[in-house]
């Protein structure tokens, strides 16, 4: 029997999400953290930096799609999956991406995410607000 995949629709989802462990590849950033017995879930964030909503939907589809064939085998059971587009992920062969992610879910379930990213301080925000 296979496992159903669910797909992530709230915020608050996405932001505990972004306290998991994360893998960097070169057309995306895989997130995964445990979310006490909710099954395989994931979700897709592309932003408006990548590109314009034709970009941002192809990308989106092609996520999706890498996702649906990878999860089912080689997903962490009882985790969220996060991936989050980069720049250069338009131009990325799908072959390359499909590879990328199978090793970033085999170093996400042996636990070898990378380290964590400093947060910025809040006195240095520039350009916000005046």
């Amino acid at each position: 029997m296979t496992e159903s995949i669910s797909v992530m629709r709230r915020r608050a989802d996405f932001l505990a999400a972004n306290r998991g462990l994360r893998v960097a590849c070169p057309g995306f950033v895989l997130l995964a953290h445990p979310n006490s017995g909710h099954g395989k879930r994931y979700g897709i964030t592309v932003t408006k930096k990548v590109g314009n909503a034709v970009v941002r939907n192809r990308i989106k589809r092609r996520f999706r799609e890498l996702l649906r064939a990878a999860l089912p085998a080689q997903g962490l059971p009882d985790n969220d999956h996060v991936l989050i587009a980069r720049d250069g992920a338009i131009e990325r062969d799908f072959a390359s991406m499909r590879e990328e992610l199978s090793a970033a879910l085999a170093r996400a379930a042996a636990g070898k995410g990378d380290p964590p990213r400093r947060r910025p301080r809040k006195g240095n925000r520039q350009g916000r607000g005046a």
